[in-house]
């Protein structure tokens, strides 16, 4: 069993004891923890919080334990109940709430759940609250509510319709265009709630033409859920069978977006940023964002429509950070993740597939005929595990010292520069690995950077 407690929220196997795994009594003493957080920020008014969920198995019996939580806190709730993670960023602000709670593991697999957690603003809460949500949770000194002062519960069953609608709205989208395209898409929802949204979303877009797979939002994931390479055979399959224009590929909780050609081949989850970044600076110049671990290829394209680009730190909270400092147009990360400001901080599935069809539909071309517009990058992704005792802060100085200051971004762990691509070093919080990402012209180029890198951390 694995209970992961972290500034972003808590995550981990479902069952074992209290502290080891994702159990009733840390579903408790977290969702209380929450709470009092609010309250701190919020002050003693009576808080208003949206909760939803993913189709994990798991999901309902969190769901009515956080639930019931919440309202023994004095909470009144409202529930948005089988959802996606950005379909409940808008619901805190459409309800005016005070915060969030998403219970969903995301790309993990089916035996994870998680508490994700969300401020007014319908945003992750910040690196700051969540070292205090940890130091409240620690204490384990909670106060609940008496029978006279017991939170309410009610069910929004809207939400979904809602998040299409502001969507639709967006003048980025081109309905018409799409439309008089008649295009056959394929999804994959992988047994999540994509398999409830993604169909609402393509009707009011005017595709009439489109297939699901793994569309039963049961939990039973048909594959590994997180959306690479290696786990879209089925939905390659399925384009080619459809004779489908474009699939789609999301992960449980519907915030990342893989694509997939007309021929059956990847568009490249790291280019979905990309591409639509592409299409939304056409309209409306501006700087853009992502992560350390997010591929080149969105700077060039940032700066060929006279923008200005910026790396954060890797999560999506950081992201979100250094757009608000940039006034960034655009943003996300490279595992398919877009945001869109004019909608929400937050990174948005549903959103992604509106403007990518948008795109796709104005600029009459294929979708591996738009792959080919852009650079072709390849990124490497690679770790290296270290014996327990190791001092990871050490051995990233050596690294560091081994190459010149002014090619060394030491924002997120270490980045190093070079003159045909970079390499990013992260340590993990959690387990003693280095995680070595590298990205170049091809292939083997990665793979070169990358080596060289290892090669030095295992001298040490």
């Amino acid at each position: 069993m694995t209970l992961i407690k972290s500034i972003s929220g808590i995550r981990g196997t479902i069952g074992g004891y209290p502290g080891e795994g994702l159990n009733p009594i840390d579903i408790i003493k977290f969702t209380t923890a929450f709470v009092t957080l609010r309250r701190q920020k919020c002050g003693n008014k009576p808080l208003k919080i949206v909760v939803g969920r993913d189709g994990r198995i798991s999901g309902a019996s969190v769901s009515k334990i956080v639930c019931g939580t919440l309202q023994m806190c004095g909470v009144n709730v409202i529930d948005v109940k089988l959802s996606t993670t950005p379909t409940v960023e808008l619901a805190v602000t459409y309800h005016n709430a005070d915060g969030g709670i998403i219970l969903t593991a995301s790309h993990n697999p089916a035996e994870w759940n998680a508490l994700k957690l969300l401020n007014e603003n319908g945003e992750f809460i910040s690196a700051e609250e969540g070292e205090s949500l940890l130091k409240i949770s620690d204490t384990e000194v909670f106060a609940f509510s008496p029978i006279d002062q017991l939170g309410s519960y009610q069910c929004d069953h809207q939400a979904i319709e809602r998040h299409v609608g502001a969507i639709l709205e967006l003048p980025y989208v081109n309905k018409d265009a799409i439309e008089e395209k008649e295009f056959t898409v394929v999804f994959d929802s992988i047994n999540s709630t994509g398999g409830m949204a993604i169909p609402v979303l393509l009707k009011e877009l005017g595709v009439e033409n489109f297939f699901g797979i793994n569309e039963e939002p049961d939990g039973q994931f048909a594959h590994n859920p997180e959306p690479l390479p290696e786990h879209l055979s089925a939905i390659k399959e399925a384009v080619v069978k459809h004779h489908a224009d474009v699939g789609f590929v999301v992960d449980p909780d519907v915030d990342r977006l893989a694509i997939v050609c007309e021929d059956g081949s990847l568009f490249g989850e790291e280019y979905t940023i990309v591409s639509i970044a592409d299409y939304i600076l056409s309209q409306k110049q501006g700087n853009t964002v992502s992560n350390l671990s997010s591929s080149m290829a969105l700077k060039e394209v940032t700066e060929k429509h006279g923008g200005s680009y910026a790396a954060s730190a890797v999560g999506e909270v950081n992201v979100v950070e250094l757009m608000k400092k940039t006034n960034a147009v655009i943003g996300g990360e490279g595992n398919g993740g877009v945001i869109l400001p004019e909608l929400h901080y937050g990174r948005d599935a549903l959103l992604g597939i509106a403007l990518f069809l948008s795109q796709l539909a104005e600029e009459e071309v294929s979708v591996s005929g738009l792959r080919k517009r852009y650079p072709n990058y390849v990124i490497s992704k690679n770790r290296i595990t270290l014996d327990k005792n190791t001092d990871i802060d050490t051995l990233l100085k050596h690294v560091i010292s081994s190459f010149d200051p002014g090619d060394i971004d030491t924002t997120d762990g270490v980045k190093i520069i070079f003159d045909e691509g970079w390499v990013h070093l992260r340590k993990s919080n959690t387990e003693p690995i280095i995680r070595v990402y590298a990205e170049a012209e091809d292939k083997e180029g990665a793979d070169r950077l990358a080596n060289q890198i290892l090669s030095l951390i295992k001298k040490e």
